[in-house]
């Protein structure tokens, strides 16, 4: 089978047995290198994509993914966003909400929590809530009781059970003979959720509906209808497209507006965190440099031997770049085949390490996530493993160009 002549020298240059062991023990390191570092890179990405996905869901099961509201922050004709709304293929779920920033009291303990009025028939629809209930139950709550379901974050900083009292106060003010005063209502503690997020856990508390709009003095508005769609990856253009069907001046926004600062954070976090262990393909690449720079002073005879038998620089150069590229491929395919089963993986084995010395890696008591999640893209893989072959290539440059400045006179005068 026919080969190019730089390939053949190249890979016949690869596989040949050294007579410098040292050289063979640096291109072998460098292999390592490479190799741990693309590995390394694919399980660490697996694991952060792990994480952001649990915390996305996290949060999308009590955020929605999309919501209309009104400027005012009343809105008015929300029954007919819901039906307009519901002409959207890719709504699956719409239902309204009251939400107002209160403080929370009990006896002398005081915290700020987010109110956010509800239809339990129709929030299933919109959110899991009814799924993060540890304690009570969300048909509980029916107009006119005044009952409530706190965070457990929040009911541990008020003191509460289920069956105790708190009072909600409100930023508006009702004029008393001895001044204004705050509005305030008594509520009883009908259930406790946890979501595992503290934004939630520690600031949300849920009431009725029809409680919250007359505590506010909302009459039958709203503030705004919140919605469920079939991909929650559609929701940008999806509330264009809604912003666009429906009549008057709304205010339409998706989760990606609405918790733009956090996943951008993440999203940082995890090109920062690339950017650190791609510094371990480099400095593998590094050890390339070293590898064929050696080889390239102990083959300086043969390179001179095939200048004079009319190879060019250029092939020489090819030849070198072959040898270099070699060793990257065998890094970087040796990563990918330990790299992607330990990603795929390692939660099961980070169970076994756990059993086996009795201790967990993520403690319970400290993080709401107690299981390490992993989450393989194969888009990372590819992007790695080109990146890690092109860092070697590049390594290659220079080792090549001094072996194509080689002179055969210069290079044969003492042999």
């Amino acid at each position: 089978m026919f080969r190019p002549l730089e390939l053949y020298v190249g890979l016949r240059y690869t596989r040949a047995k050294r007579r410098n062991h040292f050289i063979s023990f640096i291109s072998s390191i460098s292999i390592l290198g490479i190799m741990l570092g693309v590995a390394a890179l694919i399980l660490v990405l697996s694991v952060m994509n792990g994480f952001h996905t649990e915390v996305r869901d996290r949060t999308l099961s009590m955020a929605s993914h999309a919501s209309i509201s009104a400027y005012n922050g009343k809105l008015e004709d929300w029954q007919q966003a819901m039906e307009l709304s519901k002409e959207h293929p890719r709504v699956v779920g719409q239902a309204p909400f009251v939400e107002a920033q209160t403080m929370l009291t009990n006896g002398g303990r005081v915290n700020g929590a987010l109110l956010r009025g509800v239809v339990p028939e129709l929030e299933t629809s919109v959110s899991e809530i009814d799924q993060k209930i540890i304690a009570g139950d969300l048909d509980t709550l029916k107009p006119g009781r005044f009952n409530i379901i706190l965070g457990r974050e929040l009911a541990l900083l008020l003191g509460v059970q289920v069956g105790d009292k708190i009072t909600v106060v409100t930023p508006q003010l009702r004029m008393t003979p001895t001044g204004a005063m705050p509005r305030l209502k008594r509520f009883t503690v009908l259930g406790i959720f946890e979501v595992g997020m503290q934004q939630f856990d520690r600031n949300v508390a849920i009431v009725h509906i029809e409680d919250a709009a007359k505590l506010l003095k909302l009459g039958k508005n709203v503030s705004g209808v919140r919605l469920k769609l079939d991909d929650l990856f559609f929701a940008p253009s999806v509330s264009r497209e809604l912003a666009n069907m429906l009549p008057g001046v709304y205010r339409v926004s998706d989760w990606t507006q609405q918790h733009r600062n956090f996943f951008a954070a993440l999203r940082m976090e995890k090109r920062m965190m690339s950017l650190a262990l791609f510094l371990i393909i480099t400095v593998a690449a590094f050890n390339v440099v070293s590898t064929l720079v050696m080889v390239v002073t102990d083959k300086q005879s043969d390179i001179a031997i095939l200048r004079t038998l009319g190879m060019s620089p250029q092939s020489i150069m090819g030849i070198f770049i072959v040898q270099g590229a070699n060793i990257g491929i065998l890094g970087t395919l040796l990563g990918v085949l330990i790299g992607v089963p330990l990603a795929i993986n390692i939660p099961e084995i980070v169970t076994w390490i756990e059993d086996k010395m009795g201790f967990k890696v993520l403690d319970p008591s400290v993080y709401y996530i107690s299981n390490l999640p992993s989450d393989l893209y194969w888009d990372d893989v590819i992007f790695i493993s080109i990146g890690a072959f092109f860092i070697t290539l590049l390594a290659t440059l220079y080792p090549a160009w001094r072996a194509a400045r080689t002179q055969p006179a210069e290079a044969l005068r003492y042999e």
